[in-house]
């Protein structure tokens, strides 16, 4: 069987409820598609049947090609375990498992690409979550529009067809803290958008708790903007000069007026205030190092158990356990 054009790369984790309601659509669009199509699916160390019906599914039908992670990695690791063993063509599908994302627009998708564009996303112009999860992704995408030196679409997720060339590239940044949708940007090529309304979830819960979103968000600003660290030298700077006057303001009193500056509330308000931005100051440049830290460790991204492709099933085993960071996707751990 000759390697596919499009490959269709959906991470799942905790899937059981929407897993026969994503392949069933998934079915569909490739048997009505005159493209030959491979759906890639990662379970991101799943603790419920979904490890199974992955299983069942691969050896079932030859164009589900399965890999499984160790445990659970995140998202956007997930990811790009399933970019890195894709087997596409011309390009990669990427859609989230709960089927926020409908797989019917690949036909849209891959028109634009046939026009010359490597990177066609997918722009939500309308969200159907409660309105604090609506606010706080506009705010998210704005605050990041004005910081990042790279210009990062509002309103867009991961839910793209990038071309093979701009899937190769990621796969070649052995990012530990990744953004993909901010790498996909940095890495230029001809983008446009696709406007579509996104779906509630059509089963289940969402696996992104707030404690994820935030790590998402920390990893956006961090890996994508200079400001925090430019915010904590004008801090510095401003802190600096309201030291300054303070200290002109004393003089002066005590020089000219003959008067010693009275006030202990005024001085701790002072030494508090103070004390506060230095903290928040160590705080971004935490941020910073933190990440360094863990790129420095050079551990690869994941660690993949298993992988179940054309009704074989390939254990990963011995010194081939470990999957490098800068491994192909057309260089499979076989």
């Amino acid at each position: 069987m000759s390697d596919p054009q499009i490959s269709i790369v959906a991470p799942l984790y905790n899937e059981t409820e929407s897993f026969p309601h994503l392949v069933g659509r998934l079915n569909a669009v490739m048997d009505a598609s005159p493209l030959s199509i491979e759906v890639v699916l990662i379970d991101d160390g799943s603790r419920d049947n979904t490890v199974a019906l992955m299983e069942q599914l691969a050896l079932a039908d030859p164009r589900y090609h399965c890999v499984f992670l160790s445990r659970n990695y995140g998202h956007q690791i997930a990811l790009t375990a399933g970019m890195a063993s894709a087997r596409a063509t011309e390009a990669l599908f990427i859609i989230d498992g709960d089927l926020q994302d409908p797989p019917e627009l690949l036909g849209e998708f891959y028109g634009k690409l046939r026009e010359g564009y490597d990177v066609v996303y997918a722009v939500r112009k309308k969200r159907k979550e409660n309105w604090f999860k609506r606010l706080a992704y506009s705010t998210f995408y704005r605050l990041m529009r004005s910081i990042s030196y790279v210009e990062i679409p509002l309103d867009s997720g991961d839910f793209s067809l990038i071309s093979r060339r701009v899937a190769d590239v990621l796969s070649q940044m052995p990012e530990e803290s990744r953004f993909i949708r901010g790498m996909r940007s940095w890495i230029g090529f001809r983008q446009v958008g696709v406007e579509y309304e996104r779906d509630a979830r059509l089963a289940g819960e969402s696996k992104y708790s707030f404690k994820m979103l935030r790590r998402l968000a920390y990893n956006g600003i961090f890996n994508f903007s200079e400001y925090p660290v430019k915010l904590v030298t004008r801090l510095g700077m401003i802190t600096f000069a309201a030291a300054m006057l303070y200290l002109v303001q004393t003089l002066v009193k005590k020089y000219v007026y003959g008067d010693v500056p009275q006030g202990f509330t005024a001085l701790l308000f002072v030494i508090v205030l103070f004390s506060g931005v230095q903290l928040i100051a160590l705080g971004m440049i935490g941020e910073y190092v933190l990440r360094i830290f863990f790129q420095t460790k050079g551990r690869p991204l994941y660690v993949v158990r298993e992988i179940i492709r054309r009704q074989e099933r390939q254990p990963i085993s011995g010194a081939n356990t470990i999957m490098p960071q800068a491994t192909l996707p057309n260089q499979p751990i076989l």
